[in-house]
């Protein structure tokens, strides 16, 4: 294995007589969160009100339109791998970021073009009950673009942005372990304040005054959080790119097929000191073990160093690997949350676009302003937990009581059940209403969704929340990039996971059923409460996985041999039983 420089260094100019943590810190973090408010400002106003947009100006309907909305959701995820890759390798992760906020903008422009020029859309579709025209494959191919710049630009994003806010802090010690928790949730916190304040005029302006105007405003923004990105370059802390982690961990697959036949005593293990930070070797997933045994001693040259690194591989290589593969039982669970989020941003909205929106006599409540519920209820739990939870407890205990990742994951799983549980009895009401009294919409108030709408943000709060701690922290920091993208991969494939799930049971009940439960431009039509309870059903089991064997995973534990010498680095290890982490962690997280 090639080893490596962790020194700190800036990616434009070098730092010559300026100490390391001079830079980085909470004044570094400003910057970040606030580039980070405005870019999600500006992508979430494409994302919250994109099932709208497509349904009004582009009269796409039924699967059709879900699939559009989720594969562009998934492939907007699952390219933070390729962000990953180039982050680690080649750019680092402000490069990263730099690079991919620009795509983000042309995308954002290439859309807000389809809205400004009625050409690159169909003809309006003032009759939402009938078949309207479809768009030509011209006009989908100018829409399909924008998007997928958008895609690109959050490959960069994603991975990186938690990351390079995490390389802000020193995590060797309790202090910078306990700003990196704190900064999660701030990242949470700071752009959900951001969308709340501004998001709900832009939904207005979109969805009851012009679209070309309501997507101008976003890609403002956008220019804006570059903007700022780029004025807090002095502040940063960087780190050199330390090469592909995606190719070290094909050379530990590749070693250990290689040595399949290798019994583990026939030979020592190569595990060089000098790398740092140091995993010990562990015994599970004993076969990955094989990579690192040294069979012959000519496989190391003069210097100790592999001749063929895809044949001989460090202990830290593999226990790297085995960082990954312990977060897998975890990662699965969280696809069952992440399906239920799912659903709010597009049969959600379907379902206010077909009931009574009206306040007073002048006022129509946009469809997509039923998100800001969520993120109303995310905000208000991260401001609750941090603010009045954990003083609270500080002031009687003199010690910091947090909720465990484990705990928060539970939580967000039982809220993801009566998400969809509320959902569909909410839908069979809105159902019922509106073929009672013959009308497309329903004369049930809009406001019957809160409950789901607040539950799936609850979700997001307590789950997704915890998720993204747990894989920020509990794997190496050579693999924090990886990490976010392990975090965002497993929402890429929830939104497959979610398309899949649609198109299987719209299939089924098309042939089997005498009225299909999805599908169509009318949801009167359909029985989308059923598709609601086999989501919960879904979710039940999911829970049962996670509390018989996702929350009693091993995971990594990595053993800090720096300055601090004996100091254990509790940021790195899980127990096997996550929730008995509160007493151990407790005393080394301080608010920030």
């Amino acid at each position: 294995m090639e080893i490596r420089s962790d020194s700190v260094t800036t990616e434009e100019e070098p730092i010559t007589s300026m100490p390391t943590r001079s830079r980085g810190g909470w004044k570094a973090i400003m910057y970040i969160l606030a580039n980070e408010s405005f870019e999600k400002l500006a992508s979430m106003s494409l994302i919250a009100n994109m099932t709208v947009y497509l349904r009004t100006k582009y009269n796409l309907e039924g699967v059709f339109l879900v699939n559009v909305v989720t594969i562009w959701n998934g492939t907007s995820n699952i390219s933070t791998l390729g962000g990953a890759f180039v982050s680690d390798a080649y750019l680092g992760r402000f490069l990263t970021l730099f690079f991919g906020s620009l795509c983000s903008l042309m995308g954002m422009g290439t859309v807000t073009l389809t809205a400004g020029l009625s050409s690159l859309r169909p003809p309006a579709c003032h009759n939402q009950s009938e078949n309207c025209q479809q768009p030509y494959g011209w006009q989908l191919a100018i829409l399909y673009t924008g998007l997928a710049l958008l895609s690109l630009g959050s490959g960069g994003i994603r991975p990186c942005n938690i990351a390079f806010g995490a390389d802000q802090f020193d995590t060797d010690t309790p202090k910078g372990r306990a700003q990196l928790e704190s900064f999660i949730n701030w990242w949470y916190f700071s752009f959900t304040i951001a969308l709340l304040i501004v998001l709900t005029g832009v939904i207005y302006i979109q969805t009851e005054m012009s679209w070309t105007i309501g997507f101008a405003i976003p890609t403002f923004c956008l220019v804006l959080s570059l903007t700022i990105f780029l004025l807090g370059r002095h502040a940063y802390v960087y780190k050199k790119p330390q090469g592909s982690v995606f190719v070290d961990l094909a050379k530990v697959v590749v070693a250990s097929i290689r040595k399949r036949h290798v019994e583990l005593g026939e030979g020592s293990f190569y595990d060089p000191p000098a790398e740092k930070p140091k995993l010990p070797k562990t015994e599970r997933f004993m076969f990955l073990n094989k990579a690192a045994v040294i069979v012959d001693e000519d496989e190391l040259d003069e210097e100790g160093v592999p001749r063929n690194t895809w044949r001989l591989c460090s202990v830290n290589q593999v226990e790297q690997l085995k960082c990954l593969f312990g977060i897998l039982p975890v990662w699965i669970s969280g696809l069952g949350c992440f399906v239920v989020m799912d659903q709010q941003g597009s049969f959600g909205n379907l379902q206010a676009i077909q009931m009574n929106r009206a306040i007073g006599s002048h006022f129509q409540v946009p469809p997509a302003w039923m998100g800001i519920t969520s993120m109303i209820a995310l905000t208000l739990w991260i401001l609750v937990y941090e603010r009045l939870y954990i003083v609270s407890f500080r002031k009687i205990l003199n010690r910091d009581v947090r909720m465990t990742p484990g705990q928060k994951i539970s939580a967000g799983i039982v809220t993801s059940i009566l998400c969809m549980v509320a959902a569909g009895v909410v839908e069979e009401k809105r159902r019922s209403s509106a073929l009672k009294h013959h009308t497309f919409e329903s004369p049930l108030t809009i406001a019957l969704l809160l409950p789901q709408f607040v539950l799936s943000g609850m979700t997001e709060a307590l789950a997704a929340v915890a998720i993204m701690e747990f894989f920020t922290t509990q794997i190496p920091e050579a693999l924090r990039s990886l990490g976010g993208s392990v975090f965002f991969l497993s929402l890429s494939f929830s939104s497959y996971l979610s398309s899949l799930i649609v198109n299987v049971i719209h299939a089924i009940t098309v042939k089997t059923g005498p009225t299909p439960w999805l599908g169509g431009h009318d949801l009167n039509k359909n029985r989308l409460e059923y598709y609601y309870y086999i989501i919960a059903a879904i979710a039940v089991l999911n829970f049962l996985y996670y509390t018989l064997f996702a929350s009693k995973f091993v995971t990594c534990k990595m053993d800090d041999a720096t300055e601090a010498g004996a100091m254990e680095d509790s940021s790195w290890r899980l127990t096997r039983n996550l929730e008995q982490r509160d007493e151990e962690t407790g005393s080394h997280r301080a608010s920030a």
